[in-house]
């Protein structure tokens, strides 16, 4: 009785040596997608009041976990079922970022017609800020998904090269997606609330000496963090977006050389086919809807 007993759980600690060893080796491999993971949650979780920062970031954290939740099932689902439809889900998850980044640089360069007194203007009216919160959290959970899909396919290439056993599979890839959420977040976190650390550092010393000063770098930092947030968020979602294609797209992948240039071109390229088709649909549906009145 004594001897089973041991032997379950030597059996537990096998399984247990596997499941780390794995995720440590797909938490490598996952490593980049996570830099543009981070650049670009840290950009959507940024803009907001500051009373409203962390319970907003709090709600883009449960959509990636129930992200993750979701992704995780249907991924082993359908490699099980039809392998294939993975890399078609991912090439369409590529079009949507392309097409995010490249509509963030049209906004950028075209329609940048309000100034400062305006926005601030607008951005008091209560139902305005509502909405306009539900929809950047609505859009940061929609780009995490992308990126959340990403990040579960690489990390469960890397279980299946070490053939490991199905539940191994599992519970590693679920380990590397809970940190990463984790993770990506909790820097994310840290980022938003700098001001916030630097008043509090200042308040402690009392506006002397070193923490003082370094307070007063955290707090006029953190506009500038934000802006350059914007740019690499942005170039990342065109980034992930071009090696999506580059990866699952075998004339692409054959055609061109595996570099920041050519993904950053896909992800040009493609996001500006979205962009018109999106324009010409959104054309389309403004002239049959009143027709249909």
């Amino acid at each position: 009785m004594a001897s089973g007993f041991f032997a379950i759980l030597d059996d537990i600690g096998a399984l247990m040596d596997d499941i780390a060893v794995t995720s440590k080796l797909a938490t490598k491999k996952t490593a980049g997608i996570l830099g543009d993971d981070l650049a670009v949650n840290a950009e959507k979780a940024t803009g907001f009041l500051s009373s409203r920062e962390i319970p907003v970031l709090w709600a883009i954290t449960k959509g990636s976990f129930i992200n993750k939740l979701i992704i995780i099932p249907i991924i082993f689902l359908l490699k099980w079922l039809y392998e294939p439809a993975i890399t078609y889900i991912l090439i369409i998850g590529g079009i949507y970022l392309a097409y995010e980044g490249v509509e963030k640089i049209i906004e950028f360069l075209f329609h940048r017609n309000k100034k400062g007194h305006e926005v601030v203007e607008e951005s008091t009216l209560p139902e305005e800020d509502e909405k306009s919160e539900k929809s950047k959290i609505s859009s940061a959970i929609k780009t995490d998904f992308i990126l959340s899909l990403e990040i579960v396919i690489i990390a469960l290439g890397t279980v299946i090269e070490k053939q490991h056993p199905l539940l191994t599979q599992i519970l590693s890839v679920s380990f590397v997606a809970i940190i990463a959420t984790v993770g990506v977040y909790g820097i994310v976190a840290l980022i938003v609330r700098m001001d916030d650390a630097g008043f509090f550092l200042m308040k402690k010393s009392g506006n002397k000496g070193f923490f003082s000063g370094l307070g007063q770098v955290l707090i006029k930092a953190l506009p500038i963090v934000i802006k350059i947030l914007g740019v690499v968020g942005t170039i990342a979602l065109l980034l992930v977006s071009g090696e999506i294609f580059l990866h699952n797209i075998d004339y692409i992948h054959h055609l061109l050389p595996e570099n920041i240039f050519s993904k950053f071109g896909l992800g040009i390229v493609f996001g500006l086919a979205a962009v018109l088709l999106a324009t010409i649909g959104k054309k389309i549906i403004s002239i049959v809807k009143p027709a249909k009145k």
